[in-house]
């Protein structure tokens, strides 16, 4: 059964930006894409780079490393040398706490 875990604070994560977040021994990179959170997986396939640590532009971030791309919104993969997709996690806001939802 999926729970919910509270992760950050509205205020903690500016628009535009993004975060890694450790969740139960799960790295989970968090964005906030103009007021709407998003999470996927940290860890970019292609050689491990931390995601949220990547430049976010509009939806998409770009890992730090190599210089893959992927939509924050659905963890699927938009640019080389990365050939898939991450995990996304469903995001929810509530009050000021923002909580990922984890198997």
């Amino acid at each position: 059964m999926a729970k919910r875990i509270k992760v950050a604070r509205i205020a903690d994560l500016a628009p535009g930006s993004g975060t890694t977040v450790d969740v139960e021994g799960q790295r989970i990179a968090l964005f906030n894409v103009q007021g709407t959170f998003y999470a996927i997986d940290d860890t970019c396939p292609h050689r491990g780079g931390p995601l949220g640590e990547g430049e976010l532009d509009g939806a998409m971030v770009t890992c730090p490393w190599h210089g893959a791309t992927f939509d924050v919104q659905t963890g699927a993969v938009t640019g080389p040398p990365a050939r898939n997709g991450v995990r996304s996690f469903q995001v929810r806001v509530e009050g000021e706490d923002v909580l990922v939802e984890i198997d």
